[in-house]
Formats: C-alpha cells, sequence, structure tokens
C-alpha cells in the first residue's frame, strides 16, 4: 500500500511538471507567433504619377502590378493619373514598382518609360493617343 502512494505522489509530481513544461512552450510559442505576424503583416501605400490616358492603361497597370509578388493592391485613378499601391516592403520595393511601370511603357514619378516600351502599347495609349 505504501507503495503504491508513493507511486501516486510521484505522479502527480511529474504531470505537474509536465503541464508546467507544455504551457511555457505553448507561451513561447504564442509569442513568437504574433511578433511574427506583426512584421509580415506590414504594408506601405504610396502614389505614383502615371503617364496613363484611358481606361486600357488602367487595366494594364492595376493587372500587371495585382499579380505581382508583395503587392496587395493596386488602383488607377484615371482623372489624377496616379495609381495607388499598398505593398509589403520585406517582398518589393517601391524603386521596383516603379520600374515596373515604366517596363509596361508608362512614366512612373521620375522614372521615364523607355521609347521601346512605350512602342509596344496600342496607338490610343501611347503619348498624344487621346
Amino acid at each position: 500500500m505504501q507503495v503504491f502512494v508513493l507511486q501516486l505522489k510521484t505522479k502527480k509530481k511529474s504531470n505537474f511538471k509536465n503541464m508546467k513544461n507544455s504551457l511555457f512552450i505553448f507561451l513561447l510559442f504564442l509569442i513568437g507567433n504574433s511578433a511574427f505576424a506583426q512584421k509580415a503583416n506590414k504594408t506601405e501605400t504610396i502614389q505614383i504619377h502615371t503617364s496613363a490616358q484611358c481606361g486600357d492603361c488602367k487595366e494594364r497597370i492595376e493587372g500587371k502590378l495585382n499579380y505581382t509578388k508583395g503587392i496587395k493592391f493596386a488602383e488607377l485613378d484615371l482623372e489624377s493619373k496616379k495609381v495607388t499601391v499598398k505593398f509589403k516592403p520585406e517582398s518589393i520595393s517601391r524603386q521596383e514598382i516603379l520600374e515596373i511601370i515604366a517596363a509596361i511603357g508608362y512614366d512612373a514619378d521620375e522614372i521615364k518609360a523607355k521609347k521601346e516600351d512605350i512602342e509596344k502599347l496600342p496607338a490610343c495609349c501611347q503619348p498624344g493617343g487621346h
């Protein structure tokens, strides 16, 4: 009988220790995961002035940007010719976004589109097309 009581007391201490360790590990996981989630969800929003002129330009720019890794959202306002871009700075930079727009054939802030890229656009989307 004494052996059984001794084993029972030892088992309770062991279970408490295991539970304490499990709780500690869970708390570490929870803290680490929330810190990672905060960093991973960081986004920036910028506005870029473009040389876009029409609905085709809008579709072309938004289509390219919205399917680019690291960009969460892109929308072009044709009246102001400004594209609003929400992106993850750890995945893509402002400079890379400007270069993507320029490679499509449109000026993007200080980056001017190359002549050969502009010539790939439909006539209505080229400078003076509207």
